[in-house]
């Protein structure tokens, strides 16, 4: 569609001729397809953005999605290609300050239609451990405790719903001609989340422990919803080594509040988690941050790899 068709940029022509005709050759059904499609053109910098994208746009939309299945948000760095679908897309959609290469590519793109899923709902500071548990055994905080904006939104349902309600309000404004439709789209996935967390809410209700460790701090919103706390073994930075000191204070609060598991994710190596769960007794499973969907994934969308987490926390606080 591209409501907004203007050439593309000298920068991102350079960019892409850089490449070589065989780079672009190799390349030429997702670089044609993110514009000039005839429906309304949107990137998307992740799958749960992506993911919304397609649900809300139904049949009118066509989603790119800059993160490829398997790799790991954190560490995209934008290609030029990637750059030129940028600046032919209608629409793009990203969180600011969760992949630093897409907010340089938003900024210097002429986009008309720009989404910052971080701008539609509250993000809060997160450290290694997120909720109401403060057990006085736990005496290691210390700087590993200190934390930024916790970017990881979409795991929690409600906040998840806010983002896709105010997408919906922005696909609607900038495609008006399929306003009704999105607005319909965007009711219905809203319900869906609804129900998603009232599944949370019931099925975590009762559960002999609260507290659960997992690789990296991406579950405090989910955690704080659901009265749970979330112990993590690095902070937001799913790639950085926990201290000594960390490891020794996570072993010593796992066997004061019966903690049974040791979560990891897919995206990430599971080494340290491994290490940790069997220098201390306790089983291992995977707690899906769902930053991409793979062959590994409990799941083939959102909402299912979100019910197969709803499990596996059950089963590790042991809900009664």
């Amino acid at each position: 569609m591209n409501v907004r068709r203007q050439h593309i940029s000298g920068v991102a022509v350079a960019a892409v001729t850089a490449l070589g005709l065989g780079t672009l050759s190799a390349c030429s059904t997702d670089s044609a397809a993110a514009g000039n499609t005839g429906k309304f053109d949107v990137v998307a910098s992740f799958y749960p953005l992506e993911y919304l994208a397609e649900q809300i746009g139904g049949s009118h939309v066509h989603v790119t999605n800059l993160t490829q299945p398997g790799q790991e948000p954190h560490d995209l760095e934008i290609s030029a290609r990637q750059t030129a679908q940028l600046q032919e897309s209608d629409a793009v959609l990203y969180l600011k300050n969760l992949q630093p290469a897409v907010d340089d590519a938003v900024a210097q793109s002429e986009v008309k239609t720009k989404i910052d899923a971080g701008s539609l709902t509250s993000l809060e500071k997160h450290g290694n451990e997120v909720g109401g548990h403060a057990a006085s055994h736990d005496d290691s905080h210390g700087e590993e405790e200190a934390g930024g904006k916790d970017p990881h939104i979409w795991l929690d349902p409600v906040r998840y719903a806010q983002v896709a309600k105010g997408v919906g309000a922005a696909f609607q404004k900038a495609d008006p001609d399929h306003a009704a439709d999105y607005k319909k789209n965007t009711a219905a996935l809203l319900k869906r989340l609804d129900d998603l967390n009232t599944q949370f809410k019931n099925g975590l209700a009762n559960t002999k422990s609260k507290v659960f460790i997992t690789t990296h701090a991406a579950f405090g919103y989910l955690a704080e919803r659901y009265g749970l706390t979330e112990e993590a073994i690095n902070g937001l930075d799913p790639e950085s080594e926990p201290s000594a000191a960390r490891v020794k204070d996570l072993e010593k609060m796992a066997k004061a509040d019966g903690v049974t598991t040791v979560f990891y994710e897919t995206l990430v190596s599971d080494k340290t988690a491994k290490t940790i769960a069997a220098d201390a007794g306790l089983k291992t499973d995977v707690l899906d941050p769902i930053e991409g969907i793979t062959a590994k994934s409990r799941g083939k969308d959102y909402f299912a790899v979100q019910e197969a987490n709803l499990k596996a926390l059950q089963t590790a606080l042991g809900s009664k």
